[in-house]
């Protein structure tokens, strides 16, 4: 298998197993607590909090949107917060899955900060969208599973936030919407390339050509969102689910991921090739072993992550 030459996008499977299974160069549990206490220093002034939670959500951590004044609207301050919350979680060793919420009540983002864009000139708008995309592009690419919370409404680069995400879980009140057609641009950090992806060629066509908004059981039905409960519960829920990947091996989780990821992106054979390369970098894993004597002890596998 390491000398399976099949690529995908001129990344050589190898380098995918090494992105998805990060054994080396991770931050210990120390040192993200360190991070975290550095960054607490200044939270009045924070757009974008990390909290890694204790017993009963160990392994969770929760990335909050703080922007409340300004509904979360995205604006440099909030992504450059973002792309460092994002850069600290892939090292981050003790995570295994991330929550991403809003603290601001009935809004999860209203989407890019225009009166912070009506600023920019031609060239500042490009790069700004740009850093959106390839942010939200990392987002995607976390080696652990994501979670986006929906209580409220998720607009445009809002929306094409929580698409960034795994799987996302809205309440009865969400609404999402892709208005960019109504302002003369278009979705610019990856929703015209996700959508199609979760909900079909047409339904995809239509949600962004109409910027028609769509509430949360809607967007179950459609697939947009995984889950839709009760208004309000929509944390909760997703805390629940979050406590259940959390249970798992956390390579394997990473592994997993990967494979889905990338396998959907080329044809079958290179896909079963990039399954088999990664499940041979879980054999040798002590968490492995773990899984095996717990089975058979009929027991909770208390896994390390290596």
């Amino acid at each position: 298998m390491l000398q399976a030459a099949a690529l995908y996008a001129g990344t050589p499977l190898l380098q995918l197993a090494h992105a998805a299974i990060p054994l080396q160069r991770c931050l210990t549990a120390k040192q993200g607590a360190l991070w975290t206490v550095q960054r607490q220093l200044s939270t009045a002034e924070l757009q974008v909090q990390v909290e890694p939670l204790s017993s009963p959500n160990e392994g969770i951590s929760v990335v909050s949107l703080t922007r409340s004044a300004a509904k979360n609207a995205i604006g440099r301050q909030l992504l450059r917060e973002l792309q460092e919350a994002i850069n600290t979680l892939r090292q981050e060793r003790t995570t295994r899955v991330v929550v991403l919420r809003s603290s601001c009540p009935g809004t999860f983002s209203a989407g890019a900060d225009l009166k912070e864009r009506a600023t920019m000139t031609q060239a500042e708008t490009a790069e700004f969208v740009s850093g959106l995309r390839r942010s939200f592009a990392e987002l995607a690419g976390l080696p652990m599973p994501t979670v986006a919370v929906l209580e409220g409404f998720a607009f445009g680069g809002g929306a094409e936030l929580a698409l960034a995400c795994d799987l996302r879980v809205a309440d009865t009140r969400a609404q999402l919407a892709f208005p960019e057609a109504r302002l003369g641009i278009m979705p610019g950090a990856g929703g015209t390339q996700r959508l199609p992806r979760l909900v079909g060629l047409s339904r995809a066509k239509e949600l962004i050509f109409s910027a028609r908004r769509v509430c949360g059981s809607e967007a179950l039905q459609l697939g947009l969102v995984d889950h839709c409960v009760e208004e309000g519960k929509a944390m909760e829920r997703a805390l629940e689910l979050a406590r259940d990947i959390a249970q798992s091996a956390p390579l394997s989780l990473r592994a997993a991921k990967a494979a889905i990821n990338q396998g959907v992106e080329v044809d079958l054979a290179t896909g079963l090739k990039l399954e088999e390369y990664l499940y041979a970098q879980l054999i040798p894993t002590r968490d492995r072993l773990e899984g095996l004597k717990a089975f058979a002890e009929k027991r909770t596998p208390s896994y390390i992550g290596e």
